[in-house]
Protein backbone atom coordinates (compact mmCIF):
# COMPACT_ATOMS: atom_id res chain seq x y z
CA UNK A 1 0.00 0.00 0.00
CA UNK A 2 1.50 3.21 -1.10
CA UNK A 3 -1.14 5.94 0.60
CA UNK A 4 0.00 7.77 2.89
CA UNK A 5 -2.23 7.04 6.17
CA UNK A 6 -2.61 10.84 7.00
CA UNK A 7 -3.84 11.79 3.67
CA UNK A 8 -6.47 9.08 3.77
CA UNK A 9 -7.63 9.51 7.31
CA UNK A 10 -8.05 13.51 6.53
CA UNK A 11 -10.09 12.67 3.35
CA UNK A 12 -12.41 10.85 5.90
CA UNK A 13 -12.86 13.23 8.61
CA UNK A 14 -13.79 15.75 6.16
CA UNK A 15 -17.89 16.24 7.02
CA UNK A 16 -20.03 16.38 3.84
CA UNK A 17 -21.67 19.95 4.07
CA UNK A 18 -25.08 20.60 2.31
CA UNK A 19 -25.09 23.11 -0.32
CA UNK A 20 -25.87 26.50 1.24
CA UNK A 21 -29.43 27.97 0.20
CA UNK A 22 -29.94 31.42 -0.68
CA UNK A 23 -30.84 34.26 1.98
CA UNK A 24 -34.29 34.19 2.16
CA UNK A 25 -35.34 30.23 1.06
CA UNK A 26 -37.73 28.76 3.34
CA UNK A 27 -36.37 25.44 4.94
CA UNK A 28 -38.03 22.23 6.93
CA UNK A 29 -35.98 21.69 10.52
CA UNK A 30 -36.94 18.03 10.78
CA UNK A 31 -35.07 18.08 13.92
CA UNK A 32 -38.12 20.40 15.32
CA UNK A 33 -41.57 18.73 14.21
CA UNK A 34 -40.36 20.11 10.70
CA UNK A 35 -40.79 23.58 11.61
CA UNK A 36 -40.31 26.40 8.31
CA UNK A 37 -37.94 29.17 8.56
CA UNK A 38 -36.40 31.37 6.04
CA UNK A 39 -32.55 31.06 6.15
CA UNK A 40 -30.99 33.92 6.60
CA UNK A 41 -27.59 32.58 7.29
CA UNK A 42 -24.58 31.10 9.09
CA UNK A 43 -23.39 31.08 12.55
CA UNK A 44 -20.58 28.55 13.08
CA UNK A 45 -21.39 24.95 11.99
CA UNK A 46 -24.98 25.55 11.93
CA UNK A 47 -27.99 27.44 9.62
CA UNK A 48 -29.66 30.39 11.40
CA UNK A 49 -33.34 29.75 10.06
CA UNK A 50 -36.07 33.15 11.58
CA UNK A 51 -39.84 32.35 11.69
CA UNK A 52 -41.93 33.09 9.05
CA UNK A 53 -44.33 34.70 11.30
CA UNK A 54 -41.82 36.67 12.92
CA UNK A 55 -39.86 36.29 15.94
CA UNK A 56 -36.13 35.36 17.38
CA UNK A 57 -34.06 33.38 14.94
CA UNK A 58 -32.88 29.59 15.97
CA UNK A 59 -29.75 27.50 14.64
CA UNK A 60 -30.46 24.45 12.88
CA UNK A 61 -27.90 21.53 11.93
CA UNK A 62 -27.50 21.65 8.37
CA UNK A 63 -28.14 17.55 8.29
CA UNK A 64 -31.76 18.62 9.78
CA UNK A 65 -32.67 21.30 7.05
CA UNK A 66 -34.33 20.55 3.69
CA UNK A 67 -35.65 23.20 1.47
CA UNK A 68 -39.94 23.78 2.35
CA UNK A 69 -42.13 21.63 -0.47
CA UNK A 70 -44.81 23.64 -2.65
CA UNK A 71 -47.67 23.08 0.05
CA UNK A 72 -45.06 23.86 3.07
CA UNK A 73 -44.31 27.17 1.24
CA UNK A 74 -48.10 27.72 1.12
CA UNK A 75 -48.42 27.54 4.36
CA UNK A 76 -46.01 29.53 5.60
CA UNK A 77 -46.60 32.23 3.24
CA UNK A 78 -50.73 31.96 4.11
CA UNK A 79 -49.19 32.16 7.77
CA UNK A 80 -47.43 35.21 7.47
CA UNK A 81 -50.29 37.19 5.63
CA UNK A 82 -52.45 36.29 8.74
CA UNK A 83 -49.73 37.85 11.28
CA UNK A 84 -49.32 40.94 9.07
CA UNK A 85 -53.09 41.55 9.15
CA UNK A 86 -53.21 40.86 13.03
CA UNK A 87 -50.59 43.83 13.19
CA UNK A 88 -47.64 41.66 13.86
CA UNK A 89 -44.70 43.08 13.32
CA UNK A 90 -42.51 40.88 10.88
Amino acid sequence: MDQNPQQGSSRNSVPIRAALPEVGTLMVDTSRRDRVGEFRGVSGPYWSLRPVTGGKEWEADPENARPADPAERLHAKTARANARSHGALL
